[in-house]
């Protein structure tokens, strides 16, 4: 794990060819970051988690057809990361110190983590 990024990696026995295909298999598991939602970033498709805040989300990608990597991120949506971005330029990157440190950065960890331990125990 580097500094302030954290990122797990699944391998999966069934194949997934995109996003929806993966998500109606996890959209009823009850996970411990909530409930999963398959959401559009730009013009790709992306499963998150609720944020803890604007900088601590999990995000759900494929990688390949049976490879699934779970990642810390910020808050989903190209609105929300320009948004982040200006955050960050007005107080001289302080802003993003939220994402490497606190307790919600800790936490964020901890539930990527978990996240990947529940996916792997569906042996999708």
């Amino acid at each position: 794990m580097a500094f302030g990024f954290k990122l797990k990696t699944v391998k999966t026995n069934e194949s997934f060819e995109n996003y929806q295909q993966l998500f109606d298999r996890i959209k009823d598991v009850d996970f411990t970051a909530g409930k999963p939602e398959l959401v559009k970033n730009g013009f790709a498709d992306v499963i998150v988690f609720p944020p803890l805040d604007r900088q601590n989300q999990i995000w759900v990608m494929l990688q390949g057809k049976n490879k699934i990597i779970i990642q810390k991120n910020q808050v989903v949506g190209v609105t929300d990361q320009a948004i982040n971005a200006a955050f960050d330029a007005v107080t001289g990157g302080l802003f993003s110190v939220g994402s490497i440190m606190g307790k919600n950065a800790k936490n964020i960890e901890k539930l990527v983590e978990t996240t990947a331990s529940e996916l792997e125990a569906l042996k999708l």
